[in-house]
């Protein structure tokens, strides 16, 4: 299994990489540093976790030590949801750029299908209706100055991406989405699939402990657990290797610095085809329903509403 995959730019973007979302401000930085020392070459990051300052001096304490040049990384961010507007998204790139000390960015995503007016508080109520393609045609214009090496969303359902890809003239590189065995994006896989989009997985161990988190972890499913005593790893490392049999990068969470050199456990193995169909038989539940968008008065009356009934 390569460590990388092809996006539709030509460049690559590292198979494995360390999200950082909602982390305690004090243990982002040393996470990435450890990352990338065990071998990391991809961190997303995004405005929205609060924590890319942080982010931008481990980067900078990287660099000075000759542990990585700037280019052996592969570093994503995401818009704000206050900086939709056409004039507002160079802005949106360019406080992250500061943030992360940093001259570009390798990707760059709509963080959601989500917009409030420029700096409301982003709360259910305050929602405002999307203009894609204004906000699209301001992201490609960043990949055409090279801010952005490559462009994408995040949190976007099947009829939200072809609704962009309708109107795009620059293909998005990434979709990236919850996806794991608990929750296989079947339909997006196959379109985005189609389309020569990327597919990048957030939570894809799921998502147990967090808040938003529902339903049963399926890192207790007996047939991950099944495979990983038959392959003598653990059911995470299941899930993460089943995510890159799939085709997709996956962006796993830990501050842990055992979890994390476990995590990066993935490459010099394989899990044999009779037991990756297995993972079919699996129950579907999607862990992150995103309630925190609903408001009888919002513009989301439904986590339904939001997924466009993809749920």
């Amino acid at each position: 299994m390569a460590d990388s995959f092809v996006l539709n730019t030509g460049a690559r973007i590292p198979s494995l990489g360390l999200g950082t979302a909602k982390t305690e401000p004090g243990t982002v930085g040393e996470a990435v540093y450890t990352a990338v020392k065990a071998g990391y070459r991809q961190i997303d990051c995004a405005p929205a976790y609060r924590n890319e300052k942080e982010i931008g001096l481990a980067l900078k304490k990287l660099f000075e030590e000759s542990v990585v040049k700037r280019e052996d990384l592969f570093i994503s961010s995401k818009l704000w949801s206050g900086n939709h507007a056409p004039e507002d998204v160079p802005e949106g790139i360019d406080t992250t750029l500061e943030d992360l000390q940093l001259d570009y960015l390798d990707l760059f995503l709509i963080h959601a299908p989500v917009r409030t007016e420029k700096g409301a508080v982003r709360t259910a109520e305050n929602y405002i209706s999307l203009d894609v393609p204004a906000t699209w045609g301001a992201m490609e214009k960043l990949y055409d100055s090279g801010k952005a090496r490559a462009i994408g969303v995040s949190n976007f359902s099947c009829k939200r991406m072809e609704d962009l890809l309708a109107i795009a003239r620059v293909t998005p590189a990434v979709s990236q989405v919850e996806s794991h065995p608990g929750w296989q994006q079947t339909k997006l896989r196959a379109l985005c699939q189609s389309k020569g989009v990327h597919i990048s997985a957030y939570s894809p161990l799921g998502r147990p402990g967090s808040p938003a988190f529902k339903g049963p972890s399926f890192l207790s499913n007996p047939i991950v657990i099944s495979v990983a005593e038959k392959l003598q790893k653990t059911p995470a490392q299941v899930a993460l290797r089943w995510g890159l049999q799939m085709g997709q990068s996956v962006v796993p969470k830990s501050t842990n610095e055992t979890r994390i050199k476990e995590n990066f456990d993935i490459f010099d193995w394989s899990i044999p085809e009779d037991l990756m169909s297995k993972f079919s038989e699996i129950p579907q539940i999607k862990t992150l329903r995103a309630e925190f968008v609903v408001h009888p008065q919002g513009l989301y009356k439904t986590v339904e509403d939001f997924w466009d009934g993809e749920i």
